[in-house]
């Protein structure tokens, strides 16, 4: 069970349990402060509190009966063994009725919209075939990524139904449409590329109109939210790269960095590896 709550577009939680009786002691509320940062052994809680050490072991044998604690593992110390504890769940909660029937209040966010209004998806979501397609035969593997972006989708959705579509199967243009992929790999990007504020040049690179600059790196994605050439009463939203790679880039900024995409409606970002390994793992913003 989670507690949650909404900030400034943003949803945060903490894992919770149900406690019967919580403790109406000071001291035992400092304890669980302490342990909610690390799990402790009652004579460390002690020194901490500076509080009589009987007094310590009294409370926290009642927090462990009554379920807020538990032991964590024993450690050796001065020739004995102290039992550790930790908290059994970083949030707690007491209910005085029984729960009821509710229904989930979706996530809300304005640069989604119209894409998800009131928790249900306003858009299509194209995706390139898999298939060998256009002049190349091209397959796609931006699909994969896009699993991703649709999870995080769907924390601002009640439902959706049919969501996705492959480039080669799109009939109707004239709607709200989330476009994953490059001109290669899904023709709806190669219809729509040339309005783009940001778009592929002749060899595939991302080219910014209004910085007039080129970014060449396989590792480059765009996300570009702007008006449906087709119609302009609904709009667009590319996500893309030079190659997979910048897709999956362009996707992890969605995952890692939405209050950041948010500020604007056009970005170019790369994918970089922050810990080291081998495999990226966040993005830095180029535009």
């Amino acid at each position: 069970m989670y507690v949650t709550k909404e900030e400034n577009g943003a949803l945060y939680s903490l894992a919770a349990c149900e406690v019967k009786k919580f403790p109406n002691s000071a001291l035992a509320v400092k304890i669980l402060g302490l342990l909610s940062k690390e799990p402790m052994y009652p004579k460390e809680i002690s020194k901490r509190l500076r509080e009589n050490e009987q007094k310590i072991y009294y409370h926290v044998r009642k927090l462990e009966r009554n379920g807020l604690i538990d032991l964590a593992m024993r450690k050796e110390l001065a020739g004995g063994m102290a039992k550790v504890y930790k908290l059994r769940k970083p949030a707690f909660f007491m209910s005085f009725s029984e729960f009821r029937p509710a229904e989930r209040v979706p996530r809300t966010n304005k640069w989604l919209e119209p894409f998800i209004i009131d928790g249900a998806l306003n858009a299509k979501i194209i995706v390139g075939s898999p298939d060998p397609h256009g002049i190349e035969h091209a397959r796609a593997r931006d699909a994969y990524y896009a699993v991703d972006l649709a999870l995080f989708l769907g924390t601002f959705l009640l439902n959706s139904g049919h969501a996705v579509d492959l480039d080669t199967d799109v009939t109707n243009l004239k709607e709200n449409m989330i476009i994953v992929g490059g001109p290669v790999i899904n023709r709806v990007t190669k219809m729509i590329n040339a309005k783009m504020p940001i778009r592929f040049d002749e060899r595939r690179n991302i080219y910014s109109v209004q910085l007039k600059r080129t970014f060449k790196s396989d590792d480059c994605g765009m996300i570009v939210k702007t008006k449906n050439p087709f119609d302009e009463t609904k709009e667009i939203l590319l996500i893309a790269g030079k190659r997979h790679s910048g897709t999956s880039a362009a996707i992890l900024a969605f995952l890692n960095h939405f209050d950041e995409i948010e500020k604007k409606n056009a970005h170019v970002v790369e994918g970089v590896d922050s810990d080291g390994d081998g495999s990226v793992d966040d993005v830095r913003f180029l535009e």
